[in-house]
């Protein structure tokens, strides 16, 4: 019940794999109204919350329901906010409906945003992100003492990959 295997049996026995892609397609996981969770979620498949959760979730498919509070950091594959999100979202696509309140950063490729949703926070292309990271990374390496010629050739190698990315 509590191992961290990717497998797990059904009611007959049988052992079925959780991580592919039909397990994906299964029912979701529902956190109900009145269900308060501290603690991080974390599954392959889908969940819709309605409950309060305290703590990050990954998952595949995500739906914050329009009374739902989630305090976290959120990373899915696709996310649909009608309720409150306090934390930042890394998302490939993102929806967010017009009862959607987000507090922290979203991270997207695909971004949705009804007339209506409030947004406190930045809003970063993935690819953005990742070339701002790569050049804050080189810049940062450049900056370094450099122990003699060999650490400014690395340095200098850095920044140089950095900006062919």
């Amino acid at each position: 019940m509590f191992s961290k295997t990717d497998s797990t049996f059904d009611r007959e026995g049988k052992k079925v794999a959780t991580n592919t892609p039909a397990a994906r397609n299964a029912t979701p996981s529902i956190i109900s109204a009145n269900l308060h969770i501290v603690g991080n979620l974390k599954t392959d498949g889908e969940i819709h919350i309605d409950g309060v959760i305290e703590g990050d979730v990954t998952a595949h498919s995500l739906t914050v329901g329009g009374h739902a509070r989630v305090s976290g950091e959120l990373t899915c594959a696709e996310v649909v906010v009608h309720g409150h999100i306090s934390g930042k979202i890394t998302s490939k696509n993102v929806r967010l409906a017009k009862t959607a309140k987000v507090v922290g950063d979203i991270f997207h490729e695909v971004l949705a945003i009804e007339a209506g949703a409030h947004i406190e926070g930045q809003l970063r292309r993935m690819d953005e992100a990742s070339k701002t990271r790569k050049a804050a990374a080189a810049e940062q390496a450049a900056a370094k003492p450099a122990g003699g010629a060999n650490g400014k050739e690395k340095a200098a190698a850095a920044a140089a990959q950095a900006a062919a990315e």
